[in-house]
């Protein structure tokens, strides 16, 4: 058995129900998910598709109440990418019952990584990822 204390596993840095830090994108994804949803997809398919077809997509399976199983997969492509745990429950099950803070809580969480999701996929972040106060000694 392998074990390594030294190592933290990341950590998500907003909590789930907390709008992702910020009222904008918050009543931007209760009233248009598919614009918050198009904008995190397209940095985590790291511009190989855009946000407009992402969002096409979402919006269209919304119209048959199926838009959480196709954000659901880009939750766990993000939480992957960056090592983060599957909290407060399983990906499908916080798209499901609360999509729209899952989409904030995404939002944020490639915010506080150098990204801005609003602006599109630029290419890998310049800037230095924000540590949550959490995480600093």
């Amino acid at each position: 058995m392998n074990v390594d204390y030294g190592h933290r596993p990341q950590q998500w840095s907003h909590g789930f129900c907390n709008c992702g830090g910020s009222l904008c994108t918050c009543c931007l994804t209760w009233c248009f998910p598919c614009i918050t949803f198009g904008q995190n997809a397209e940095i985590v398919d790291e511009g190989r598709s855009s946000c407009l077809s992402h969002s096409v997509v979402y919006g269209l399976l919304w119209t048959i109440h199926s838009q959480w199983i196709y954000s659901c997969m880009y939750r766990q492509r993000l939480r992957e990418k960056f090592g983060l745990p599957e909290e407060p429950c399983g990906d499908c099950c916080v798209h499901f019952f609360c999509g729209p803070c899952a989409l904030c809580q995404e939002h944020a969480e490639l915010k506080s990584r150098g990204f801005n999701p609003s602006k599109g996929w630029i290419g890998p972040p310049t800037a230095a990822p924000q540590v949550p106060p959490s995480m600093t000694k």
